[in-house]
């Protein structure tokens, strides 16, 4: 195929070691790729499992909030549709979102990037910071839509497996061993699928560690559910980090598709050489009316956190006293172990309404559970009394 990259990304691409058959591949992937493969096979089930019919289903499958937007916030949105045949209706609505961002935040507006979800960013500081030669290091289990983009690049993966003995938290200096020279070093934190945290300090020695001319890039897509500080503290000491954020998750906002990258200038910059600026300009307007006031909205924020570690500690409790293991948790999902495999179980949840996420090739025996509402999960505690002896 034809290449759109321009001129100088391309002789980037090449010094880089990327070949001129990868440039096609690295298009696809930054014009629709990381959002569409990485919802392919498993994780497409969570979303769009085949042949379920969702009304009456208790979703828990897909660390989606169990209600709708601050309605405050959902109004804001719902008033803008009818001046959405603008592109901007205000002029600065864009404009508004990052300096809500930048306040919120406590950083520079020069290091807040606006975004379609999430999902291209992660994917572009791939792109941009690996290589064939500079590879992709994770833990296992997380979040795989770097995996896929690694596979679909040909860049090394290196995934270093999550221990009890670490309380099942990203290991940092296993990370580094596992690539010494790696191009990305990529945590979700919490993370994807456990709800485990890695602490700030370890992100830190990390960075501080790390080879010159890699980026840490930090996916606090659940830091709203807890209340760990976050690691945009490092990117406002402008070091070598990429904090990737959605409001797909506290905010409710999952069919709205709208995020936020924080780092310094040059990295933006040097994420943005491919195809110019169009993937951070072009935003819905009810996504950037819903999800600018919903930044500031930090008593609503509290109380939908508490309100999630509720119906966690409740059904927390209810495992303990059945005697099944999971891993405590600092985000609205947590992992089971049934110490047999997890497919049969999820199977049995579904005929009777209830669905629940999927399990990772690595533990196979493990099921991933969003935290819903209160009643939601006394459904779920309920169900599970019900097929699980």
């Amino acid at each position: 195929m034809t290449s759109p990259l321009s001129p100088a990304a391309r002789s980037d691409l090449l010094a880089r070691g990327y070949s001129r058959r990868s440039f096609g591949r690295i298009a696809t992937l930054l014009a629709a790729g990381a959002t569409v493969k990485a919802l392919t096979g498993s994780a497409r089930a969570d979303i769009l499992p085949s042949g379920v019919n969702f009304e009456g289903v208790t979703r828990l499958g897909s660390n989606e909030c169990w209600t709708g937007p601050f309605p405050e916030a959902a109004q804001a949105g719902a008033s803008s549709v009818f001046q959405s045949n603008r592109y901007d209706p205000t002029g600065h609505m864009r404009d508004d979102l990052i300096k809500a961002a930048s306040d919120v935040e406590g950083i520079p507006q020069t290091h807040v990037m606006t975004w379609c979800g999430s999902s291209d960013p992660l994917a572009r500081a791939i792109v941009t910071f690996c290589s064939p030669t500079r590879g992709l290091v994770t833990a296992d289990p997380s979040y795989e839509a770097g995996w896929v983009a690694a596979d679909w690049l040909k860049i090394p993966l290196a995934r270093v497996p999550l221990s009890a003995k670490n309380g099942y938290k990203t290991d940092v200096r296993a990370m580094l061993a596992a690539d010494p020279n790696a191009g990305v070093y990529y945590i979700c934190s919490p993370n994807n699928p456990t709800g485990t945290l890695t602490p700030l300090r370890d992100i830190a020695w990390l960075v501080e560690n790390k080879p010159k001319g890699s980026v840490v890039l930090v996916d606090e897509a659940y830091i709203h559910f807890s209340n760990a500080p976050s690691a945009v503290e490092l990117v406002a000491k402008n070091k070598d980090v990429v904090v990737l954020r959605t409001f797909s998750k506290m905010f409710a906002m999952a069919g709205m598709r709208l995020g936020l990258t924080f780092a310094r200038p040059d990295l933006h910059e040097s994420m943005m050489r491919y195809d110019g600026k169009s993937a951070t300009a072009m935003l819905p307007v009810p996504a950037m009316a819903c999800g600018t006031m919903s930044l500031t909205m930090k008593s609503a924020i509290a109380a939908r956190r508490e309100e999630m570690i509720a119906a966690r500690n409740m059904t927390f409790q209810h495992l303990h006293k059945r005697g099944i293991h999971f891993i405590p948790s600092d985000a609205n999902m947590f992992i089971i172990d049934w110490k047999r495999p997890a497919a049969p179980i999820k199977d049995a949840f579904l005929k009777q309404n209830v669905l629940i996420g999927r399990s990772w090739p690595v533990w196979p025996n493990a099921s991933r559970i969003t935290v819903g509402s209160m009643d939601e999960m006394k459904t779920f505690c309920t169900v599970l009394d019900q097929i699980y002896t």
